[in-house]
């Protein structure tokens, strides 16, 4: 199913079955627990840092490591790789226990990034990292591109508090106010505030986008951040 998805042919079919199974399944069909995802995916986290770091050094050769590096968090975030990983239908193959499948696990970002860095591993394990490489390349250049564009949209919870730090000692607080939507798939609304003043309220898929959004809407409310 795996090789269907990255449309890259594997010879190690455990490898990718392991690849695509949560750890909640394993436990209810009490499986050993190597048969999940859990070393792939600690694997496969060095393997999408690795490419994702050769891309971008190749790419922006006069950038510094600083900035490289500031980029490359973003890039190999949660958010970013789960993105890719619902536009290739790996939400759709995930093995998960029942429970799991009902507390909304196939929309949850850390299920399915955690699965797309295991299939890197599998992968890279199976002889593929050309392959692998060439899928990285193409799927992650439209986000490199968005986010050297627009750094500080992606980086204003970083941005906000450095702002903070700079007039006081407190730091921004980030507060959960609401969450509608299906269990499987919410909307969280977040606000942020500063020395008890509210300073936006913004909305997100995940509790991470909402404050990030949040952050985002308070920069350009102080003018810290452009409106672009």
């Amino acid at each position: 199913m795996c090789q269907n998805i990255l449309d890259i042919k594997c010879k190690n079919k455990a490898l990718f079955d392991a690849a695509i199974t949560h750890p909640s399944y394993t436990k209810e069909n009490e499986l050993p627990a190597i048969k999940s995802y859990e070393r792939l995916e600690f694997f496969g986290d060095s393997v999408l840092k690795l490419f994702a770091s050769q891309i971008l050094i190749s790419k922006f050769p006069d950038y510094d490591e600083g900035k490289l590096s500031k980029i490359r968090s973003i890039l190999v975030s949660d958010a970013t790789i789960s993105q890719i990983a619902f536009e290739i239908g790996l939400d759709k193959i995930i093995k998960l226990s029942k429970a799991e499948e009902k507390q909304g696990g196939r929309t949850r970002e850390s299920n399915i990034a955690c699965s797309f860095e295991a299939i890197l591993g599998a992968y890279f394990l199976d002889g593929k990292e050309k392959e692998v490489k060439d899928f990285l390349e193409f799927q992650l250049s439209n986000y490199i591109d968005e986010i050297d564009k627009h750094f500080e949209k992606y980086n204003a919870k970083a941005v906000l508090q450095e702002y903070t730090q700079s007039q006081t000692k407190e730091l921004p607080e980030y507060k959960t106010i609401n969450i509608t939507g299906p269990a499987h798939k919410p909307v969280f609304e977040v606000e942020v505030s500063y020395c008890g003043r509210i300073l936006s309220k913004a909305e997100g898929k995940t509790k991470k986008e909402a404050e990030q959004n949040c952050a985002y809407k308070a920069c350009k409310e102080l003018g810290i951040i452009e409106d672009k």
